[in-house]
This record gives structure tokens, sequence and C-alpha cells, in this order.
């Protein structure tokens, strides 16, 4: 069956249920319209809704909303179509739901834990932590690849930066699958219908995990004030500039959850890719080092983790033959605009080779572009190098279990084989 632009609701949670095939054709539908499409919200209880928002689904519009970020604000929300309650906002309204100069102060804290010199002190950790989880995934035998290898490493390497013991570690994931997972009953327990009962249910459950990441962070940050133990906690509470407790505690959610999701995903859907393509996957290991830099960006770009955030109009605005009014919403959609046939050849292609490679897997060029791109590079290519090295033949098996949702492109399991 033909699918028509008729058959493409981007605010509909079944639109999402659909196999990434069918919902890259939906967006390449999408791209040929002459002008960005216009969605309708749905009406979620206890959050309530706006009219609707413009898809921006090519790269030249999600490139310069990203970049022109006077115009595209953050402000009043950026992680969430809808416009965020406050009561919301205490977990969950982080420093990417601002504007400069809120905006940059907070930046200008946090970037502090991503200088080269910091992370160049944390490759021997991140190696410490491959080696020991292919170790347990060596002594446990195949499994669930997800559970046993992708999920670990970034919530480890997060919560050692954070200073953060190991016995709270698998809180943390619990936490962080309940907050990316709001909309797969796995995560939630509740179906994904907007009814009255199951949104109850569901943001109950996700204002609990809020709380809880946001408790853990705040009593981190009372133990390091005036003690600093050189970890990132200390780092963020002291000094001249430092976060305070609400600051502190929307910052680890923001960093647990975009910095493990991202990672965590790139490195499942990438065993799956070079499964599926094996002359890709021979390429690599025929040299790894020269080709894991590109192997990394294709994974990120055709993959795309992170599928969405949204901007607010400053005020009247025309970009790219459309007018914008003040007030009104647009969703950057980066799996799209990663698929842009104007600027990728082939862009349905797998191919570890491709340069130039002008992905925005890592949002759009601007203020907003993802403060730990290059710790999950790192992490990434430490995570495959140990892995090919000691289990040279594993392999993905069977279809992944998807994750719904319409922000994240996660993939929930993955059985793979040695």
């Amino acid at each position: 069956m033909t699918m028509s632009v008729a058959d493409v609701d981007l605010s509909e949670i079944p639109f999402w249920g659909r196999s990434p095939a069918e919902r890259m054709e939906a967006f390449k539908l999408l791209r040929e319209l002459e002008r960005p499409v216009f969605v309708k919200e749905n009406k979620v209880p206890f959050v309530g809704h706006g009219p609707g928002y413009y898809a921006l689904v090519r790269h030249a519009d999600v490139s310069e909303a990203s970049r022109n970020a006077g115009v595209f604000s953050s402000e009043p929300s950026a992680n969430s179509i809808v416009d965020m309650p406050r009561w919301m906002a205490v977990y969950f309204g982080s420093m990417i739901n601002m504007d400069d100069p809120r905006h940059a102060r907070l930046r200008r804290i946090v970037s502090r834990a991503f200088t080269p010199r910091v992370l160049s002190k944390m490759e021997e950790d991140l190696q410490r932590a491959a080696t020991r989880i292919v170790d347990d995934a060596i002594a446990e035998g195949p499994g669930d690849f997800v559970a046993q290898v992708a999920a670990r490493l970034p919530v480890q390497v997060i919560c050692d930066m954070m200073g953060i013991p190991p016995k709270f570690h698998d809180q943390v994931l619990w936490a962080t699958n309940i907050i990316v997972g709001n909309t797969d009953s796995e995560y939630t327990g509740v179906e994904p219908e907007l009814k009255r009962w199951n949104v109850a249910r569901g943001l109950a459950r996700l204002m609990g995990a809020g709380r809880r990441l946001n408790r853990l962070a705040a009593r981190l940050g009372r133990e390091r004030r005036g003690d600093s133990t050189g970890d990132l906690t200390s780092l963020l509470v002291n000094g001249e500039e430092s976060l305070t407790p609400q600051e502190l505690g929307s910052f680890f959610i923001l960093l647990v959850v975009a910095g493990s999701e991202t990672t965590r995903n790139a490195i499942s859907h990438g065993l799956k890719l070079l499964t599926d393509h094996p002359d890709q996957r021979e390429l690599l290991l025929s040299d790894f080092d020269r080709h894991v830099p590109g192997t990394v960006d294709e994974i990120v770009r055709y993959s795309t983790p992170v599928i969405q955030f949204r901007r607010t109009l400053a005020r009247d605005h025309e970009m790219n033959g459309q007018e914008y009014r003040k007030g009104d919403k647009v969703v950057l959609f980066y799996n799209s605009a990663n698929r842009d046939e104007s600027v990728f050849t082939d862009p349905d292609v797998f191919d570890i080779t491709r340069h130039p490679n002008p992905h925005v897997g890592f949002g759009g060029p601007g203020p907003h572009y993802c403060l730990g791109a290059h710790l999950a590079r790192r992490e990434i290519t430490v995570m495959f190098r140990e892995l090919f090295t000691r289990l040279p033949e594993i392999r993905s098996s069977g279809e992944p279990s998807y994750l719904l949702s319409n922000f994240i492109n996660g993939v929930k399991h993955l059985r793979y084989e040695t």
C-alpha cells in the first residue's frame, strides 16, 4: 500500500510505532512538499496543548533554525512539544529550555566538564569501564545486547563523572528508562492512549523518576559544597560561578538522559547496522583506527538517536519562503534532516566512508549544539574497539524491539550472538 501525506500524523503515537523504514518514507514525502506541514497537537490531560506546530524536515530549515536562536527560541520549552507546566519544569526545565543570557551562564559553568583536559583524564576510566562490561558479557554469554552492553557504559561513565557511588547506578538507569520511555508501556506500566487515567499514572511515574534523580543530585551537591573531591559535581557547586541546587538537579537529569540515551542507542543501532551491512563491517575491521571516526558519525546520522527538539518564534520571521508568526511552534526533526537528498548522496545507504557528513545527530549548528558530542564519540569508539577486539564475531540476531517514542529513536532489546 502506497503511503500518502494524508496518512502521516506526527502527533499520533501509533505513527511512531511504525517500522523505521515506514517512518523514513513518511518524512521523505514531507520533504517533497513545497512548505513545512502544520501538524495539530494532541490534547494531553493535565498538561494542555496548543494549536500545533510546523514540522521542519529539511536540513536547511533545521540548520537555520538551530543557528538563529534569537528568532527560534528554546523558551518556554525545547524538549516537549506541549508547553511544559511549571510543576514539570521543576525537574525537566534544564538549560536546553533556556535562551541567552541564562543559557549562556549555565553552559559556561557546565562546559568545565567537557574541556579536552577533563575528557583526556577520563580516557583510562572509560577504557576500564568498557573492559569490565565486555568481561561480564563474556562471562554471562549472549543475551540482550542493550542490557548487557549498550545501556551500561554511558550510565556508568556519567555516574563516575558526577561522583555517584556504584550502588545508585541501577537506580539511575531505572529512572532514565522511565523518563525517556514515558510513552512506552514497557517502562510506564500503562497503555499510551491519551485517557485521563493512563496519563495520570504515566505522569506520576515520570515525576517520580525526575524527583529521584533530582534528590540524588541535590544530596551529592550538599556533600560536595566546600569539600571538593575533584568530580564534576564538585566543579559545578564550587567556585565563583556555581549551580544552585535546583540547577544542579535539572542538569543531572539532562546529562544522564541526553548523555546516556544518545550513546546507548548509537551503540545498539551500530551493532545492528554493522550486522546488516557486512561489507561496511569488513571495511571497519580492516583498519579500525582509520575508519572508526567515519563509522561513528554515520551511525549517528543514519539512526539519529534524538529525533527532535522544539523551538518557538520570538518574532515574525520569514525562512526559506515560509512566513512564521511570533508564538508559532516549530519542531526540528533531525532524523529527517539527516536523510535530506539535497545534502546527502544516497541518504538511505549506510556508508562509513561518507564525506562530508554534515549530519545534525548532535543537534544543528548554534548555541545548543550538544556539549557532550566529543564524549559520546569517544564512548562509542572505545566500546566498539573493545567488542570487536575481544568478540570479533559478535553480531545482532533478529529484529530489535524499538522504543515507542517521538523523541528518542531507542532500542529497548537486541539479541546478539558471538
